[in-house]
C-alpha cells in the first residue's frame, strides 16, 4: 500500500531561532504587529509499505538519522493512506 508522508520539523523551544527573529523584525517594520514568530521545515513524500505501522517506523528512523537532529528539534509525523 502507498502512504504520503509528512514530517513538520521546528526548534525546540528555547532555541535561537535567526531567521525567525529576522521574519518578525521585517513584518514589524512593513507595519504588522506580529508577537510571536515561528518557523518550521516541512519534507514531504510518499512510501510503499505493508502498514502504517513499518512507514511510523521507518519514518522516525529517518528523523532520527537524517531529516533532523533530535538535540535541537521536534518533529510531528503525518501519514496517511493514498487514495487509489
Amino acid at each position: 500500500m502507498k502512504y504520503n508522508v509528512e514530517v513538520k520539523i521546528s526548534l525546540k523551544k528555547g532555541m535561537l531561532n535567526p531567521e525567525a527573529s529576522t521574519i518578525q523584525r521585517a513584518l514589524a517594520l512593513l507595519g504588522y504587529n506580529v508577537h510571536e514568530t515561528d518557523t518550521i521545515d516541512i519534507v514531504k513524500f510518499s512510501m510503499d509499505e505493508d502498514s502504517e505501522e513499518l512507514v511510523k517506523n521507518e519514518v522516525e528512523d529517518m528523523c532520527q538519522r537524517l531529516l533532523c537532529n533530535p538535540v535541537i528539534h521536534d518533529y510531528m509525523i503525518d501519514i496517511n493512506p493514498q487514495e487509489d
